[in-house]
């Protein structure tokens, strides 16, 4: 036995333990990303879409006709108000924050099982000024959004719109 290491008596194997710390949290897989995920808000509304503000940006013709093709979500224009791509983990919950640095709108979300790379089950929160608004149970397949329409803002609806990121493979 190495009676210097252990002299210390518990301030020793204390120091011993805390050393190896960081070493074994880079090492933990429930960290491991297994995929990445999308979270998009949008501004729809049937009046001026200039209410969106000047930061909003038009959104591509295909995930207009897209948003269109259900009803609750049929408005006149959309804009994109922001954007956030975060890491799906094993075994811990990940935010995305797609109006940043407002965090007014948050989603919080965590992988139920292993994803393939076209789908996952996630554990799917909506927040909305602090407050949750929506938890589900959520099956996020390939280039297919999951949508929520969210609250009324600035004469319009917010739509949230969840999906796995394109790059979102197993591994990565």
């Amino acid at each position: 036995m190495n009676r210097r290491f252990f002299s210390g008596g518990l301030v020793g194997f204390l120091m011993a333990v805390c050393a190896t710390g960081p070493a074994a949290a880079q090492q933990d897989p429930g960290n491991a990303k297994i995929g990445q995920v999308s979270v998009t808000v949008y501004h729809a509304t049937d009046g001026d879409p200039q209410s969106a503000g000047p930061k909003a940006a038009a959104v591509p013709e295909e995930v207009a006709e897209r948003l269109r093709r259900e009803e609750r979500l049929r408005f006149k224009s959309y804009r994109v108000l922001g954007t956030d791509v975060q890491p799906l983990l094993r075994s811990y919950e990940s935010w995305a924050q797609p109006l940043k640095p407002s965090n007014e709108v948050m989603i919080r979300f965590e992988a139920q099982g292993r994803p393939t790379s076209k789908t996952a089950i996630l554990d799917l929160e909506l927040w909305l000024a602090r407050k949750k608004i929506v938890k589900t149970d959520a099956r996020l397949e390939g280039n297919r959004p999951l949508y929520v329409l969210g609250p009324q803002w600035r004469g319009g609806r917010l739509i949230i719109a969840v999906a796995l990121a394109p790059d979102a493979k197993k591994g990565k």
